[in-house]
């Protein structure tokens, strides 16, 4: 679950995406990397990884960049929906970005103020209970999210 309007906007590739460049989805080669590989490899054992994106409308520019980029993340098997702040007003959602694996353990990403991934920002936990919560917090979130084809960024 991703929970900031923005990450690291000193990235090369948000600062490319800013001066125009924009992914072209049949240029693989050029936007195609790791993270890709482990999420199609992953989703290839049967894994399903899904991400939901809480995010201010209108969108920051940032979230644009995401929005641009998303393609990719469909394509190497992963499903991203958005779900738009003011609908998960009554949610209760934690306090930082998450994944969660096997049900069983739990990984956060702390970021500064800044966007940036803290110096100690990858944070494991094997904790079953704690992976329950996050997990139906995320079920809540996913339930009213938009799909990725269906949403249409509030400009």
């Amino acid at each position: 679950m991703e929970l900031r309007d923005s990450y690291m906007l000193d990235d090369p590739g948000y600062v490319a995406y800013q001066q125009g460049r924009r992914l072209d989805v049949g240029d693989r080669g050029s936007w195609w990397n790791g993270w890709h590989d482990t999420v199609a490899a992953a989703v290839g054992r049967g894994v399903t990884v899904r991400r939901a994106r809480v995010v201010s409308e209108p969108l920051h520019p940032y979230g644009l960049y995401e929005y641009d980029l998303t393609p990719g993340n469909l394509s190497a098997g992963e499903a991203v929906r958005w779900l738009p702040r003011r609908r998960a007003a009554d949610l209760l959602l934690p306090g930082a970005d998450f994944w969660v694996f096997d049900g069983e353990t739990v990984l956060f990403h702390h970021f500064t103020g800044e966007g940036q991934l803290a110096e100690d920002g990858r944070e494991h936990r094997a904790d079953p209970a704690l992976a329950k919560v996050l997990s139906e917090a995320f079920e809540a979130a996913w339930k009213r999210a938009t799909p990725h084809a269906e949403y249409t960024p509030a400009l």
